[in-house]
């Protein structure tokens, strides 16, 4: 028994000296701190465990690696841009618009491209359609970066699409995320290998160790095809995100279609993905006019819709994303519409939608009616219940599941891509947003927001009374563990 207790001391006493080492060694916020200081404590051997999959942090090799290809693709690409017909500028943008462009840009990574055609998607069924006929037309290259690339239906139609590409003798390549591709094989992959095509998967989850890492993954949706035509957004590839899976039912989504030089940007951020991930020095990128054509004309004229690309990581210790969205939103003065399929705001985009909401603009929040993960849904509904006490309108969307990321400022500014309004899109987790600057193109997104809203329901305070005592207790429980879900 003496024996046992003595155990029992060392196990609290090692556990509690490694917590705090664990926590305090590496940068996080103080909310993000104080959640893995309780797990760590109160769970001395299984929160240990928990940690392992959920709190380790990337290496400063990996981190070096992405930042030194983001300088050599940074420099690169603006040669490629500038070179376009109509030089990139923000001369003709209003002032409110200049403001948000040069935050973005305020250290040249974010360029504002005007030369864009943009069409919004929001159906998974006419998305792949689409997205599948361009790669069906390229002659020159294919570059596919997703955080999900399923082995089921849709993702084998894709990927012999890719083979038969690469067997045409376009230039192919795959960059994927292995946790978020779970049952995509090797051996799978070997198909598109076998054929000419290259396949890797991202940095970050390359070896078993990592693989198996909840956090810091790839958790961007790129496809690029010819340099000139780009897809982004929230659809990766699976049956799922064209409602073939009974759990989620129809799968409501958003994808834009770019084409122009805004296309040049999204090409960058895939070289520069790629290039950090690379196993072999024969797989490295460099710059070249295949894959940064110069644009003629004909591409110059189909659209005049300017657009920034905007990415951010656990590489950076900006939040160059969260701050860049939140300083977009402060602008507002008619309104605020948000979809998110998590809403999980830290303590700073909290305090900003209060501060839009009780100045007057309509701000309005959109969530799924049912969860895909547990406790981050528990955790969404207790901020959607404490955001709707601001007078924020929360919405429920009912007719299956919204995946959507986007934002509509008055009628101004619009985002669409792979963001989340959650802990794990600010700070952990590989993302990217097309934020566009077009009147007619933001009226569309709203459009979209306002027929969405015919197929949900506006959260109440009588639907939150009538929320159950272990509802309530499960949701305050999963808003404590929300800085690390």
């Amino acid at each position: 028994m003496i024996l046992l207790r003595d155990i029992g001391r060392i196990i609290i006493i090692t556990n509690t000296i490694l917590a705090f080492y664990i926590v305090f060694h590496r940068r996080r916020s103080v909310s993000t701190t104080w959640a893995w200081l309780i797990i760590l404590l109160v769970f001395p051997v299984l929160g240990m465990i928990i940690y392992g999959f959920f709190g380790r942090g990337i290496s400063q090799e990996n981190i070096f690696a992405i930042n030194k290809q983001h300088h050599i693709g940074l420099r690169n690409v603006q040669k490629s841009i500038t070179a376009a017909p109509k030089k990139i500028s923000t001369s003709d943008t209003s002032n409110k618009a200049k403001m948000v462009v040069h935050f973005f840009d305020h250290d040249g990574e974010s360029p504002l491209s005007k030369n864009n055609h943009v069409k919004l998607y929001t159906d998974g069924e006419i998305m792949f359609r689409d997205m599948m006929r361009d790669i069906k037309k390229a002659k020159q290259s294919v570059n596919v970066e997703f955080y999900t690339f399923y082995n089921d239906e849709i993702g084998n139609d894709f990927l012999d699409l890719l083979i038969k590409k690469a067997q045409e003798g376009v230039s192919v390549r795959l960059l994927y995320d292995a946790w978020g591709s779970m049952g995509a094989t090797k051996a799978w992959f070997d198909q598109l290998r076998k054929a000419g095509g290259v396949v890797l998967p991202f940095i970050t989850s390359r070896n078993m160790i990592t693989r198996y890492r909840i956090n810091y993954h790839l958790h961007r949706k790129i496809v690029v095809v010819d340099g000139k035509t780009s897809w982004t957004g929230g659809f990766n590839i699976g049956d799922q995100y064209l409602s073939r899976k009974k759990k989620f039912g129809y799968w409501r989504d958003s994808q834009v279609r770019i084409v122009g030089s805004a296309s040049l940007l999204l090409q960058e951020r895939f070289v520069m993905d790629w290039n950090a991930s690379i196993q072999k020095e024969n797989q490295v990128i460099t710059f070249n006019t295949i894959l940064f054509p110069n644009l003629d004309e004909n591409d110059i004229h189909r659209g005049d819709v300017a657009t920034q690309i905007v990415s951010d990581g656990p590489d950076s210790y900006n939040a160059n994303m969260r701050n860049g969205i939140m300083r977009l939103m402060s602008l507002a003065k008619k309104r605020v519409w948000i979809q998110t399929p998590y809403l999980i705001p830290d303590d700073a985009m909290f305090a900003t939608l209060q501060t839009i909401a009780r100045s007057g603009v309509d701000l309005r929040i959109m969530i799924p009616c049912k969860p895909d993960h547990p406790f981050i849904y528990r955790a969404t509904q207790w901020y959607a219940n404490e955001l709707s006490r601001y007078g924020i309108k929360i919405y429920i969307y009912n007719k299956g599941f919204i995946h959507a990321k986007t934002i509509v400022v008055d009628d101004t500014f619009s985002t669409v891509g792979s963001m989340n309004q959650d802990y794990r899109s600010y700070d952990l987790n590989f993302e990217d947003v097309a934020v566009f600057y077009d009147k007619n193109f933001t009226l569309e997104v709203a459009k979209s927001f306002e027929d969405d809203m015919k197929v949900s329901s506006l959260l109440t305070p009588e639907d939150i009374a009538k929320q159950g005592r272990w509802l309530k207790i499960l949701q305050s429980f999963s808003r404590m563990l929300s800085p690390i879900l």
